[in-house]
């Protein structure tokens, strides 16, 4: 069959409320035109992120039912640590509650202060982080990966070139450790190659610099890998899974993308001596680390969790959602980030509306319009979230995530059809100025009017 349906069952059902046109308007205003600050259950469809936004399986919500809450060594971390261990070969695992805690750990721990980190490209909260620790994040990505209407297989690859020529003009020793994002979200959702990763280790290990890859989306690079790189058709997700996390020194992952959970995070390391030192940081902030910041019936849903994102048919059904959605706007003539990504579409907010620069955020202005029209949430990928005074980012996006087995095609079929309809109205979309902003992640609570 052509088609490739949903491989589950719907079990249990969630409604969803319908504003008006003139309601939304007037939630647009109170929230400043950020849409991070409007209420959730004013949200139509909300492709604000996958994050987190996971609908778990009924073998998941019975893992939480023997969730072990006792305060140290939990028998849900141990299955924890089998899951883990068994999919990516690492034996030291260290729970957090996100993402972002690994992350803060990793750097704290290595030191990054005055130090560079290469990345494909790095995340928001990777790079905020990296910042605050006193370090400088650098992005190396291909060139290809700058141009939307490229369709590069994997545009998420890191340029040896220019990572070899940083090598060489700063020394090794400024280099505390290189990091590659798997699939690159800031990029687009786009994979990284199996061949471009042995390279990357290969360079790296050849200065004695430290790989680690930043793994939220796992799985699904693994399914892109299997899909488009030549001569891999015949294996398995799982195994080309495990061939990237072994060629790492560590890993950060959120587990609240391919971990298929509500919250989480790991920590992977194979150095002794550093493992040691970031399970003391991590005692600081997080918790004992056989629980590191979750409940055990959290550690339990995980481990579930992290075996059915593998599962072949759930990885071409969640691809292919994505893919069905670039498709139809590509149809329509809306200019997307090109090819589809893994677990999002990113409108191209330069060719959508022209008519604003840069410097009036025409990613927060499709983003606000979109809302505006249809009741759909995304988030801007662009001169909010990446610029910082006069510098403007290189690509003006807006992200439409799409959340694990939470919609179905009639809903995408609406997406399509909003994003069609405000494409037509495209000359009537304006540009926003920021009114109020912290100094670091301000696309979380920024302030904006309309121009």
């Amino acid at each position: 069959m052509k088609t490739i349906i949903e491989p589950f069952r719907i079990k249990v059902v969630e409604p969803i409320e319908l504003t008006t046109r003139q309601e939304r308007e007037s939630i647009l205003r109170e929230a400043h035109f950020n849409l991070f600050a409007i209420k959730a259950e004013n949200v139509l469809i909300d492709l604000l992120t996958d994050s987190g936004t996971t609908a778990m399986s009924s073998e998941q919500w019975a893992a939480i039912m023997r969730g072990d809450e006792s305060y140290a060594g939990a028998r849900s971390f141990f299955r924890l640590c089998d899951s883990v261990r068994e999919i990516t070969g690492f034996d030291h695992i260290l729970p957090t509650h996100q993402g972002r805690a690994s992350e803060r750990i990793l750097f704290e721990t290595i030191g990054v202060q005055g130090k560079i980190v290469p990345n494909n490209n790095h995340f928001d909260t990777t790079r905020a982080n990296i910042e605050h620790c006193g370090g400088q994040a650098l992005d190396l990505v291909i060139d290809e990966a700058r141009d939307p209407q490229s369709r590069h297989p994997f545009k998420g690859n890191m340029d040896l070139d220019k990572l070899s020529a940083l090598i060489e003009r700063e020394g090794a020793e400024r280099i505390p450790l290189c990091m590659v994002t798997i699939t690159n979200n800031s990029g687009g959702g786009q994979p990284v190659s199996l061949a471009n990763l042995r390279r990357v280790k290969e360079l790296c290990h050849r200065h004695g610099i430290p790989f680690f890859l930043d793994a939220c989306r796992f799985a699904e690079n693994a399914f892109f890998i299997r899909k488009r790189e030549k001569g891999l058709q015949d294996r398995s997700s799982r195994s080309i899974a495990r061939e990237m996390f072994d060629l790492a020194d560590g890993a950060t992952i959120s587990a609240k993308k391919d971990g298929l959970v509500n919250i989480g995070g790991l920590l992977l390391l194979r150095d002794h001596e550093l493992i040691h030192q970031a399970r003391n940081n991590l005692i600081l902030t997080e918790g004992f680390p056989t629980y590191g910041g979750l409940a055990g019936r959290d550690l339990e849903a995980l481990a579930q969790g992290l075996q059915e994102v593998l599962d072949e048919r759930y990885l071409a059904y969640r691809i292919r959602t994505v893919e069905y959605l670039g498709e139809k706007l590509v149809e329509a003539g809306v200019p997307i980030l090109e090819p589809p990504g893994g677990h999002a579409i990113y409108i191209d907010a330069k060719r959508f509306c022209p008519q604003i620069p840069p410097q009036h955020f025409p990613g927060q202005a499709l983003a606000v319009g979109l809302y505006r029209i249809a009741g759909i949430r995304g988030v801007e990928i662009g001169s909010v979230m990446f610029g910082e005074g006069a510098h403007q980012s290189p690509m003006e996006l807006v992200r439409l995530a799409m959340p694990r087995r939470v919609y179905t095609q009639s809903h995408i079929d609406y997406v399509i059809e909003a994003v069609t309809e405000l494409y037509r109205l495209r000359s009537e979309l304006r540009g926003l100025r920021i009114t109020e902003a912290p100094p670091t992640l301000r696309h979380f609570s920024a302030k904006f009017e309309e121009l």
